[in-house]
């Protein structure tokens, strides 16, 4: 089990909509010292600070249709991410549909989930919520690069749908998987999400992020994922 330190919630939850949109001061050093080149931590460190912008605006449409192809090979992106991590996968003579598998573990929860098309109990989760994204650098995008962000696979996992759906639209400074063992893992995709579409954090984000990635000081940096620009529709 991946070493774990307590996060400071507290400092967390005073964020709001109202803090100042201008960068602010950098976290302390890592308790870790210095990050190793190509860590997440190091990424981290890295990530552009300010306070959350306001929600005012957002709808899920505003990031395309959901589960568009827009990798173009003919299947929508929760069934291209399904049969990617689940496990003994049956799909419909499309070729596309999962119509059943096992998550084994959910990374979420660490327990054993089968899968059924139309009683599932998966989710596909964005690690980074779109309204998150939204508050943090999104709605200045283009449409194409939304969409990209809303089907990247580097932005999605498979996950427990009821722990998932606790998560909302929650950052690493109000929330992290109870699977501890996972954590560092989780943390590193967002970080490696962020840096790639050019999000910023807030100060609370990015100290619980390096408090996190503290603990697994050599957690490499997770790379890949589609372009960033969406082809058109």
């Amino acid at each position: 089990m991946l070493p774990f330190l307590t996060l400071a919630l507290t400092g967390a939850l005073a964020l709001t909509g109202c803090d100042e949109l201008g960068d602010l001061p950098g976290s302390p050093p890592s308790p870790a010292g210095p990050a190793a080149a190509g860590s997440a931590l190091q990424a981290a460190e890295a990530l552009t600070v300010k306070g959350r912008a306001p929600k005012t605006g957002y709808e899920r449409s505003a990031f395309g249709s959901a589960w568009a192809d827009t990798d173009k090979n003919g299947c929508g992106t929760r069934d291209d991410i399904l049969a990617a991590q689940l496990d003994a996968v049956s799909r419909d003579a499309d070729g596309c549909k999962v119509l059943k598998g096992v998550l084994d573990p959910d990374p979420y929860t660490g327990t054993r989930i089968q899968f059924r098309r139309g009683a599932s109990k998966v989710d596909i989760d964005h690690l980074v919520a779109l309204s998150d994204a939204w508050q943090k650098g999104a709605q200045k995008w283009s449409d194409g690069k939304r969409r990209a962000f809303a089907n990247d696979p580097l932005n999605l996992v498979a996950a427990d749908s009821s722990t998932n759906r606790r998560k909302g639209d929650g950052d690493t400074a109000t929330w992290l998987p109870p699977n501890k063992a996972y954590r560092c893992t989780y943390v590193a995709g967002q970080v490696a999400v962020k840096k790639k579409y050019e999000l910023w954090v807030t100060r609370a984000e990015r100290e619980a992020m390096t408090e996190v990635l503290a603990g697994c000081p050599d957690q490499k940096l997770p790379t890949g994922g589609n372009p960033t620009e969406a082809p058109a529709r």
